[in-house]
């Protein structure tokens, strides 16, 4: 693949066969993608082998590890029986299921560090232990304060009784890691790699830089075609994410505009900068709408429709008010918005 040189250049997939679950797919120098399913609306999550040497064993360091089930464990089987070399370190990009599910796994199958910042590896620590006995009502009071419906409240109140929560599909996490911060080097074969810090879509999310070759490996911070959820949650009611997220992205256009982006989602593509600064656009679009849509008062439901256009299921519903209240305290916080509550329990949203 040659190298594309352009000052503003749009976004552009790469020409490469995009791999079947269970197959590489070498997409730079020494660099293989893989492919692993996921049972939700965005059906898959791209992970990424790098030939690696660690303490003078040849093998492959892996970036992201998939979704924690049987189904996962099955095709990474097949695949280690495919490769001729072992996993030598696993790195993991932040701590969604998707991401974090199988490290557990790979590292105690091989032996090997994992490598993670050090906020991510405690979130998911917790996270995967599941309430331990705390009580929900929390749980409960988010999405009242949201302005959803008591049958909605309920239905959520029975989901959480009826399903395990995220720890059924994160194997267990490995009780050490090693930390990544913004600004370190990390080897991995031949090439040092930089962190950078992304946040917003989670806590300290890691991207990964080779400034030999201009290859960014950006996690779901930089996605191309799609937004990461950027979402305030009953954990930390009062987060301003989408703050933290806008606040990331700029870095990412200091690097070279030829930078070929490798993705969690969707394909490996040119543009860095131009899908940066489309990222910012579309957040500021909908902050735009907001300020409209809100001269009267409104709750985050309501709100809805503003900021998504299409027919949304139960499970995105919960995605697209987290998503919704993001952009709202985004408002609030930078003092354009008041935020009350009304006598059903509602935050009410206006501008000032």
């Amino acid at each position: 693949m040659g190298i594309i040189e352009a000052e503003n250049m749009q976004v552009t997939f790469i020409d490469t066969q995009i791999p079947e679950p269970g197959t590489l797919q070498e997409v730079a120098s020494g660099i293989f993608w893989l492919r692993m399913p996921l049972p939700f609306d965005l059906d898959h999550i791209n992970l990424y082998l790098l030939e690696d040497n660690q303490n003078g064993q040849e093998g492959y360091a892996l970036i992201d590890t998939g979704i924690g089930t049987r189904k996962t464990e099955q095709l990474w089987d097949t695949l280690l029986d495919i490769l001729a070399k072992p996993i030598t370190k696993v790195i993991v990009t932040h701590l969604h299921p998707d991401h974090i599910g199988m490290a557990g796994y790979l590292v105690d199958k091989f032996r090997v560090p994992l490598y993670m910042s050090q906020a991510e590896y405690f979130t998911a620590r917790a996270i995967s232990a599941g309430a331990c006995g705390a009580s929900d009502w929390q749980d409960d009071q988010y999405l009242e304060r949201c302005g959803l419906s008591e049958e909605y409240v309920h239905n959520a109140q029975q989901n959480r009784k009826d399903k395990k929560g995220m720890g059924s599909v994160i194997r267990p996490i490995p009780v050490q890691f090693y930390r990544l911060q913004a600004g370190d080097t990390l080897r991995i074969g031949e090439h040092n790699w930089q962190v950078y810090i992304g946040r917003g879509h989670s806590p300290e999310h890691v991207c990964l830089f080779n400034a030999d070759t201009n290859i960014l490996i950006s996690g779901d911070h930089v996605l191309p075609g799609i937004s990461p959820n950027i979402g305030v949650y009953s954990t930390e009611p009062d987060a301003n994410s989408l703050k933290m997220y806008l606040d990331t992205l700029p870095q990412f256009t200091q690097l070279p505009a030829n930078t070929l982006v490798l993705p969690s989602h969707k394909q490996p593509f040119y543009g860095l900068h131009t899908r940066v600064n489309d990222l910012i656009s579309h957040h500021h679009v909908h902050l735009d709408n907001l300020r409209v849509f809100c001269e009267q008062g409104k709750t985050i439901e309501q709100c809805l429709p503003v900021l998504f256009k299409r027919k949304l299921s139960a499970q995105n519903i919960f995605f697209a008010i987290a998503e919704a209240f993001a952009h709202l305290n985004y408002l609030y916080f930078a003092g354009e918005f008041s935020r009350e509550l009304n006598a059903k329990g509602q935050f009410i949203f206006t501008l000032k």
